[in-house]
C-alpha cells in the first residue's frame, strides 16, 4: 500500500476514504490510535489515506478534484 493523502485530521481522512471508495478504489486510513497521543499540541501527518499500489494514480486524481473542491 501506498500514501495518497496527509489528512488534516482523522475525519477528513475518513471523508476522502469515502469518496475514492465510492469511485471503486479500496482505501484504508491509518492513524487512529496516533490521535489520542497528541494531547493538545498541534501535530501534523497523523491521519493518513492508502491504498493498493496499482490505485495511486487513480486515487491521486480524485484526491485533487476533492481538494479543488469538484468533488
Amino acid at each position: 500500500m501506498v500514501k495518497v493523502y496527509d489528512a488534516g485530521n482523522i475525519t477528513e481522512a475518513h471523508i476522502v476514504r469515502g469518496m475514492l471508495e465510492a469511485h471503486g478504489i479500496e482505501a484504508h486510513v491509518g492513524g487512529h490510535y496516533l490521535q489520542g497521543g497528541i494531547g493538545e499540541l498541534v501535530v501534523q501527518g497523523f491521519a493518513a489515506v492508502y491504498v493498493e499500489d496499482t490505485e495511486m494514480v487513480a486515487a491521486r486524481s480524485l484526491i485533487d478534484a476533492y481538494e479543488r473542491g469538484e468533488l
